[in-house]
């Protein structure tokens, strides 16, 4: 089958596809006005792929800009102003100074119905249908695009917020309608709030994106959209669930990471994703790191994700003096257009020109000689900068990528040192445009000791969307003490939704009866305020059921997880069960690995140049590799470079690359 995976990045657009078995990869500048527009143009010079997934970030730049939909959000009598109140937490403890980000819905379209449900699913105030008519006006009169429904307690009886949706659609089918019990049915009103506006806010954009997009591919190409949980989904879903989207591209890149490490047996790594814009940061211990949740720009997302740490820092990071005289980098970036300096439009230096002028990048060699770096207007933007802080343009280079390398480093620490783990017992998988630029520097500012860098780095997230299972998720509230619980009920409650489930696949064109299910139940202990997810099934074909000794089981799992995660266990306090969690997905595809015989003459350089490889001044002569020459077990001293058409690798001195039998490097200190 040809497959295509497509990751659309704020400077490049990343292809990976299979052709009759062979791999190929290819690098366009992104087209902000209409990223589709990079897209088709690669598809068009191909044989039409049978299956094309695509990592988007239509959602996520919709959100960070604020330029979604005109939204507005109905929701019961007296809770209008949930966006605003929202947890009453202070992100930064001690910012005096703190100014929370504006709701997605302004104050004159926050609007409430007078109705009331309760958490039993009583009615205590039923919904008069002309109170939502009287709102008509005030929607047309602000040219309302798309509508958020999130009532009291809609997660436990919908009945109203069901009502309003027909309502609504009837009056003008061109409204876009999110109801909160279809978008995150379970408790907490903020959360669950915040992801229906977050759905609405997106959706009318991410929509006409998806038909366009969907009319001008080939007709037998099958799009499917990589969502944030790590899985991809049809069209028809994404549509309807667009805020899955928020970590399109960074779920395949830990997605291929994962995968990258598993083949050469690696399987405790933290991925490094970094790109031209930002880096992405994720902790993988045996596992992918699943999350019941995410933020985007500091809002709430409570839907299934992969547990992805953000950071402002990638090649197009924008280099200046700061008010107080110190070197800034980031988080703002040159993007596409301009793009850095060194692409010739742009005037301003970036993290890009500052390799370029240490001699990191090749000129001659920018996406495998297709491009043509200017060195010298690299060098004019630095010198400018150096001359603000009052140093020359070399230590203003080294300066820069400092700067940028702390605060990536600060990133992996909030990933690992502050949740218990030892960044020294995981391998780092870099990739990403910059990543391989950046790995072994960052490795050595942690202290690991093993640098993993895949065959095709710079593409590697639109790589793993190839691997990629097709997912989808539900919850159900539960709020039941759990030896209340009996399996009969909770298997009523599985039935219910994998009828769901069923019919949301089918609807993306399907085959349901193949998939796995995955059954997990969200405990905590009796007065507890969050909950952990304790596994009953994992990826079981067929019907799913559970027994009572499963059931009974799940009770000690919990008080494992609970010791593992915060370091104490109650065994004889009660237990919550807040939530049922069912998820259903299809086997992954295995990623293709290339095999090349073995060479019994040593690989030799293609050049050797003066450069600044190493965290210092002095200039060395550095060996220049090119990727596709090496082949299994040749080992590469540093300093050097190692160049290729979608990254490039740096090797310090005193580390060496080992090539893989899958031509993955893994690089450690000599």
């Amino acid at each position: 089958m040809q497959r295509m995976g497509v990751d659309t990045g704020g400077t490049f657009t990343d292809f990976v596809m299979i052709i009759d078995g062979v791999l190929h990869i290819a690098k366009r500048l992104s087209t902000p006005h209409n990223p589709s527009t990079a897209l088709l143009a690669e598809v068009a010079i191909h044989t039409a792929p049978e299956i094309l997934i695509h990592g988007t970030t239509i959602a996520t730049n919709a959100l960070l800009e604020r330029r979604g939909a005109v939204t507005a959000l109905i929701t019961t009598a007296g809770f209008r102003d949930v966006l605003i109140i929202g947890r009453g937490d202070r992100p930064s403890l001690y910012d005096m100074d703190q100014t929370r980000p504006a709701p997605l819905v302004p104050d004159a379209l926050r609007l409430e119905v007078n109705e009331r449900t309760t958490f039993d699913q009583q009615i205590i105030t039923p919904l008069v249908d002309a109170d939502v008519e009287a709102l008509f006006p005030l929607l047309e009169a602000h040219d309302v695009q798309s509508i958020a429904v999130c009532l009291l307690h809609a997660y436990a009886n919908p009945t109203h917020e069901a009502r309003i949706g027909d309502i609504l659609r009837a009056h003008n089918p061109n409204w876009q309608i999110s109801l909160s019990h279809q978008i995150v049915n379970e408790a907490r009103e903020y959360e669950r709030t915040s992801t229906t506006v977050v759905n609405a806010y997106v959706a009318p954009i991410m929509s006409h994106y998806l038909h366009y997009l969907a009319t001008h591919l080939p007709d037998q190409t099958r799009l499917r959209i990589m969502a944030s949980d790590g899985g991809s989904m049809g069209v028809a879903t994404a549509q309807a669930l667009p805020a899955r989207t928020t970590l399109s591209g960074p779920a395949g890149g830990v997605v291929g990471a994962y995968a990258v490490a598993t083949q050469i047996n690696i399987r405790q790594i933290i991925s490094f994703d970094m790109g031209g814009t930002s880096t992405d940061v994720a902790l993988c211990d045996g596992g992918l790191p699943r999350s019941s949740g995410s933020a985007v720009g500091e809002l709430p997302v409570r839907l299934p994700s992969l547990d992805i740490h953000t950071v402002g820092a990638g090649g197009g990071s924008l280099i200046r003096r700061d008010a107080g005289g110190a070197l800034r980098v980031g988080p703002q970036s040159a993007g596409a257009i301009p793009g850095p300096a060194c692409y010739g439009n742009g005037t301003i230096a970036t993290i890009t020109d500052a390799n370029l002028v240490l001699g990191r990048l090749r000129s001659d060699a920018f996406l495998g000689g297709a491009m043509t770096l200017n060195t010298k207007r690299a060098a004019s933007a630095l010198f400018d900068v150096a001359q603000r802080i009052n140093t020359d343009t070399i230590q203003a280079a080294l300066g820069s990528i400092r700067v940028i390398n702390a605060a990536m480093a600060r990133a992996v620490r909030t990933i690992s040192v502050e949740r218990g783990y030892n960044p020294r017992d995981f391998g780092l998988v870099a990739f990403g445009g910059a990543g391989p630029l950046h790995a072994v520097h960052l490795a050595q500012e942690l202290g690991m000791t093993r640098v993993i860098i895949p065959r095709y780095p710079g593409v590697l997230s639109a790589l793993g969307m190839l691997s990629a299972a097709v997912t989808r998720s539900t919850t159900r509230t539960l709020q039941i003490e759990f030896m209340q619980l009996r399996a009969a009920q909770l298997n009523q409650r599985i039935a219910e939704t994998t009828i769901e489930l069923t019919a949301a696949l089918l609807s993306d064109g399907e085959r349901p009866e193949s998939f796995g299910h995955s059954i997990y139940l969200a405990m905590r202990y009796r007065g507890q305020a969050f909950e952990l997810d304790v596994p009953l099934l994992t990826n079981s074909i067929g019907t799913p059921q559970i027994d009572e000794s499963t059931l009974h089981r799940s009770q000690q799992r919990f008080h494992e997880l609970h010791q593992q995660r915060y370091g104490h266990a109650n065994l004889t306090r009660a237990i919550e069960i807040a939530m049922l969690r069912h998820s259903m997905a299809n086997a992954t595809t295995p990623l293709p690995t290339t095999q090349i015989s073995t060479r019994e003459t040593r690989c030799t350089s293609v050049a050797s140049v003066l450069a600044y490889p190493n965290d210092d001044t002095t200039a060395v002569m550095t060996a220049i590799h090119q990727r596709e020459h090496l082949v299994p077990h040749e080992v590469i001293v540093g300093p050097a470079v190692i160049t290729q058409l979608d990254a490039t690798t740096v090797i310090p001195s005193g580390w060496q690359a080992l090539v893989h039998d899958t031509l993955t490097l893994t690089i450690t200190p000599v």
